[in-house]
């Protein structure tokens, strides 16, 4: 118990939030916190437990002092009432014993008491600071996560092209196809050969093929109809 009482101060001066504002890594800062809060409770509420039972042997070691004070005042009251001044005495005497023990037996108990007192109010602030640093531990865990997937945004973001220039790029791919589709064409065009006059005068000469077809039908009607 003492040693834990040493470090009564240090507890009770212990600002976590304050601790961790400082630590480079507060992830891990806060699993080192949980871990020595973990193991100081463990020692505090054994320690309490031997407190507290210190406490209510002290309690009743002055409360059967002054029991058996006031039996011994009893008892002498008695023998001066019987006449015996002598048995009275001794009664007396031994009452002295006794409250001479009463000071060191209160000290005892206001000690135990005290220390129990401090127990509790270590158990207390341990068991704060320990949700304090869950909830931290949860709080930065979900910070720490949004930032690596921000940096992971951030590294996809800055290995893909920028839209804009590949848009452009396109654009100058299109109008070159573009571009050259239109002399294609045209020279598609400069290469078409002219018709000479021959050609023009077999067109001219030579029925269509829809004008023989409504001849021949025309005859075949004339037939039909004995003309």
């Amino acid at each position: 118990m003492a040693n834990i009482l040493k470090r009564f101060t240090d507890i009770m001066s212990a600002n976590i939030n304050a601790l961790l504002d400082k630590a480079e890594d507060p992830e891990k800062m806060i699993d080192q916190y949980i871990r020595d809060i973990e193991d100081d409770l463990g020692k505090v509420k054994g320690e309490t437990a031997a407190v507290m039972a210190a406490e209510k042997k002290a309690r009743r070691d002055l409360d059967e002092n002054s029991r058996e004070m006031e039996t011994l005042t009893r008892y002498a009251e008695k023998a001066l009432l019987a006449g015996n001044e002598h048995d009275a005495r001794i009664f007396l005497e031994k009452k002295a014993v006794l409250a001479a023990q009463q000071p060191s037996l209160e000290q005892t108990y206001q000690a135990a008491g005290e220390n129990a007192a401090r127990m509790k109010e270590m158990h207390d602030k341990l068991e704060n600071d320990l949700a304090q640093l869950q909830q931290r531990k949860a709080a930065v865990r979900s910070k720490m996560a949004l930032a690596k997937t921000q940096e992971r945004l951030n590294q996809i973001g800055s290995g893909l092209r920028d839209s804009g220039e590949t848009l452009s790029a396109f654009s100058r791919m299109e109008e070159k196809a573009n571009r050259m589709l239109d002399e294609a064409e045209a020279m598609a065009e400069l290469n078409r050969k002219e018709d000479t006059a021959e050609d023009l005068m077999r067109k001219y000469d030579e029925p269509s093929q829809n004008s023989r077809q409504v001849d021949d039908e025309l005859a075949a009607l004339k037939a039909k109809m004995g003309l």
